[in-house]
C-alpha cells in the first residue's frame, strides 16, 4: 500500500508517517517509480507507536517497542528493552504522583490555615453595596 492507504488506515498523516520514517521508526520500501510502499506489519508498527503515545510515551520511548515488533514478537511489549521502558516510564508516574500529593497536602494546609484565620471581614469578594452586617 503507498502512503496515503496507510496514513487513512492507521488514521494519522503522511506528515506523520514521513517523520516516523526520519526517526527509524517505520521504515518503507520503494517501488520502480520512488513511491514509497508498506505492508500489514508497517500499519501495526504505526498502530503500536499511536497507542504508545496516547498514553503518554515519545517516540524515543517506542523505538524498544518497534524494534521488537519488527524482531517477530507478536507484541512489542514482549523484549526485555520494552519492559525496561515501562518499569522507567512506571517510576516516571510514581514520582509525579508522589509530586502530586505533595501539592495537595500544602494546598490542604494552606486552606485550613485560611479557613482558620477566617473572620468575615475581608471585603475582598463582596458585592458593591452589601453591608457589614450582610444586609442591605
Amino acid at each position: 500500500m503507498r502512503i496515503g492507504e496507510l496514513a487513512k488506515r492507521a488514521g494519522t498523516t503522511t506528515r506523520a508517517l514521513r517523520f516516523y520514517e526520519s526517526l527509524g521508526l517505520l521504515g518503507a520500501r520503494r517501488a520502480a517509480n520512488g513511491y514509497r510502499e508498506y505492508d500489514e506489519a508497517d500499519c501495526r508498527l504505526v498502530r503500536e507507536i499511536q497507542m504508545l503515545q496516547a498514553i503518554g510515551f515519545s517516540l524515543e520511548d517506542t523505538k524498544p517497542f518497534v524494534a521488537c515488533l519488527r524482531a517477530g514478537n507478536e507484541m512489542g511489549d514482549s523484549c526485555a528493552d520494552s519492559i525496561a521502558v515501562y518499569r522507567r516510564k512506571l517510576g516516571e508516574v510514581d514520582a509525579y504522583i508522589a509530586q502530586l500529593e505533595a501539592v495537595r497536602a500544602d494546598l490542604s494546609a494552606k486552606l485550613a490555615g485560611a479557613l482558620h484565620r477566617e473572620t468575615g471581614r475581608c471585603p475582598v469578594g463582596r458585592t458593591v453595596g452589601a453591608s457589614e452586617d450582610g444586609q442591605d
